[in-house]
């Protein structure tokens, strides 16, 4: 987005392991160990079209978007500028991103003007992380 630069907004895809007994723990790092590394990274990102959450991957096989996106991450994670997507659950708790989005849908499908938009969202916000 415009203004932006130096920032990058991110979401994950996300693996989830049930609590299990020590006899089957071995297993369950093993698979999170392959899910990170490199050469699972590169093939299931080239596949998917997205970029790999392991910043160790090589960039050689991407496309000049996927290059630029590799690029951009990394110089966010240095500059502090990388943020979580709100609206993946990743920038804020649940209740902050509903309230987010009730106040926006409510300020688009009625007369609420900007102003009263922005109070009601701050309102809303402040309500929910209470």
């Amino acid at each position: 987005m415009p203004g932006t630069e130096g920032s990058f907004l991110f979401n994950t895809d996300f693996f989830a392991m049930f609590e299990v007994g020590d006899d089957r723990q071995a297993a369950q790092q093993e698979l999170a160990s392959s899910i990170v590394a490199p050469g699972f990274q590169e093939t299931f990102n080239l596949t998917k079209g997205s970029i790999p959450a392991n910043t160790e991957v090589s960039d050689e096989n991407f496309d000049p978007c996927g290059k630029k996106s590799m690029a951009d991450i990394k110089d966010a994670e240095t500059a502090g500028t990388l943020m979580g997507s709100l609206a993946h659950g990743h920038g804020q708790p649940a209740a902050v991103q509903a309230a987010y989005i009730d106040v926006i849908t409510e300020h688009f499908n009625s007369d609420m003007s900007s102003d009263e938009a922005v109070e009601k969202l701050a309102t809303s916000v402040a309500d929910a992380t209470f």
